[in-house]
């Protein structure tokens, strides 16, 4: 008798990582629940078992994307400099977008036309952001930051290294450009401008 074959985490994360390949390399269209199943060496029965059908697939990468983005910020061991710790942050966006590049155009772009997340999944992509908003308001509080709403600065930082990684996933730096280092000057003058 065959043995039974098991959908686990590691199955799981698997399909999802497979997925989120085929969506930031080769579009929507190149999403098949069977190639996506022969891809990953199991069965279609497997990826509707673990999902239920495409729609809630793509949520799931979504998803999963925010997880690890938000446990990266999340994991940053804090200096006791809410300006240092708000530098840290950045740099572990770039991490994060540099560890699960296909991930991050599904969570950043609308590479599934007509994809809208579940509630769920919008939280939790809200929820990622709180680390940086937290620190924000810290560093406000010791008067490390000017007295503004600490929205504002969040956002504005998130625009900065979302436009400087999103430049360099896309490979459109100049060839001779210094990423890592001109990426913690960015952040670092960003800072700088906001100290009160």
């Amino acid at each position: 008798m065959p043995r039974p074959r098991t959908h686990d985490e590691t199955l799981r994360l698997k399909l999802l990582d497979r997925a989120g390949e085929l969506l930031s390399r080769d579009g929507p269209a190149a999403l098949s629940l069977r190639r996506l199943a022969a891809d990953a060496g199991t069965s279609t029965t497997a990826v509707y078992s673990l999902f239920g059908g495409k729609p809630e697939l793509v949520n799931a990468v979504y998803l999963e994307g925010f997880r690890r983005f938000g446990a990266r910020l999340r994991g940053i061991e804090r200096t006791g400099d809410p300006v240092e710790d708000f530098v840290r942050l950045g740099l572990a966006y770039r991490t994060s977008a540099l560890a699960d590049p296909h991930l991050y155009s599904i969570m950043f772009t609308k590479a599934v036309p007509g994809f809208e997340p579940a509630a769920e999944a919008t939280q939790v992509a809200q929820d990622s952001l709180a680390p940086l908003v937290d620190t924000v308001r810290t560093a406000i509080a010791a008067g490390a930051f000017k007295p503004v709403a600490p929205e504002v600065i969040a956002v504005s930082a998130w625009g900065i290294v979302h436009g400087l990684v999103s430049l360099e996933l896309a490979g459109n730096l100049p060839p001779d450009f210094d990423v890592a280092a001109s990426y913690e000057a960015a952040l670092r003058a960003h800072a700088a401008g906001w100290r009160a």
